[in-house]
């Protein structure tokens, strides 16, 4: 293992970047991006630096070939989840391999595979083609880095280098959140007759909602996806003890197949609820959708994931293709008309309280998209 590759991402470990839209106070990517943003140019490319929102920027720099041929893009997100509970998030240790600490997986390492990788072409030389570079922000939330980031660069192939223990994804599920709200009638508790419980009747709509997550998961599986998948996420309702409740707040999340629109969520709960009023015309209840990203698929044929196993093969490494259950911005460049995988280093404790990397696939990362980088530019 490079040590230069191990400094650069305990760099980037140490530096808090937790999405201040998912834990309020959080640090947010601009110094990680000052970070990403030197190393690129101490390369010596030209880097450009824009917020994708107010104080969220993004780091795009481009290595061009000797000759013109296709463009290659590599993306990570530089934001990470909260670090509630962990004892010293932004101390990276390395322990037999492994490289712990907040975002070492999600998704530094996959980062630091890519600048790793940049800096090894521009230091051989790239002889066709050109390689962008794309770090973005607010993948942990709502996305608003790569939403930006299609908004102004493209590419003709593009990899996102999310953890997937180097197994090539060329597909994921996509999400829905969906918003229920039931009301009630507030009333003293010592009144049944006049108060009317929005929580009790909520445990119908959660009644409602378990069996139709059974049944989307008695469903035939979709080869790289298995199935679509419905849970309760957060609830809340009521004012105090000795009161009827009026309301009721449920958010509920619906991950999806290619295929599924991200409007079947909210389609599906408003389907439950009119089953449950013709049983109970009392009952007040409305969905709402509130965010959602489709699934996505890589094209078939496309030639990516072939010139990535046959990297995988060369550096003597298996070469798997899968798919991956959580959701990803490939998403958001294929839609864009980037067709993309992801691949990227593995380890554990994705949004745990110990979350580490492995160093050997951060390197074994690095090292494919080198020759992946190579053989697409020049038109493979």
């Amino acid at each position: 293992m490079n040590d230069t590759l191990v400094r650069l991402l305990s760099d980037l470990v140490a530096i808090d970047s937790v999405n201040g839209a998912l834990v309020p106070g959080g640090a947010g990517e601009a110094q990680v991006a000052d970070r990403c943003a030197q190393e690129l140019r101490s390369i010596g490319l030209d880097v450009t630096v824009r917020d994708a929102a107010p104080g969220r920027p993004n780091v795009v720099a481009v290595l061009e070939g000797a000759r013109p041929g296709p463009a290659l893009m590599l993306c990570g997100h530089t934001d990470t989840v909260g670090v509630a509970g962990m004892a010293a998030p932004f101390d990276p240790v390395v322990r037999h391999g492994r490289l712990y600490g907040r975002g070492a997986q999600d998704m530094n390492g996959g980062v630091a595979a890519i600048l790793g990788a940049v800096r090894t072409l521009a230091d051989g030389g790239l002889a066709r083609g050109r390689v962008v570079v794309a770090l973005v922000a607010d993948e942990e939330h709502l996305s608003l880095g790569a939403d930006a980031l299609v908004r102004e660069w493209t590419a003709d192939a593009a990899v996102v280098t999310e953890p997937t223990d180097l197994t090539i994804a060329v597909g994921h599920k996509g999400f829905a959140w969906v918003e229920v709200e039931v009301r009630g009638r507030a009333a003293h508790g010592s009144r049944p007759r006049e108060g009317r419980d929005a929580i009790l009747r909520m445990g119908r709509v959660l009644s409602g909602l378990e069996r139709l997550d059974r049944a989307l998961q008695d469903r035939a599986e979709h080869p790289l996806l298995g199935t679509g998948s419905l849970h309760a996420s957060l609830i809340e309702g009521g004012r105090e003890l000795s009161s009827y409740p009026d309301r009721c707040l449920l958010q509920a999340e619906r991950r999806l197949l290619t295929g599924e629109p991200v409007e079947t969520a909210v389609d599906e709960v408003r389907a439950l609820l009119a089953s449950l009023v013709e049983l109970d015309p009392e009952l007040e209840a409305e969905a709402r959708a509130i965010f959602g990203r489709p699934a996505y698929e890589t094209p078939a044929g496309h030639p990516l994931p072939s010139l990535l196993e046959a990297a995988l093969v060369r550096l003597g490494r298996p070469a798997q293709r899968g798919g991956a259950t959580f959701w990803t911005d490939a998403a958001i460049l294929g839609h864009a008309g980037i067709p993309s995988v992801v691949f990227g280093p593995g380890g554990a404790g994705l949004h745990g309280l110990e979350e580490y990397v492995r160093l050997d696939e951060v390197a074994a990362c690095r090292d494919a998209l080198v020759d992946l980088a190579r053989a697409f530019c020049a038109g493979a």
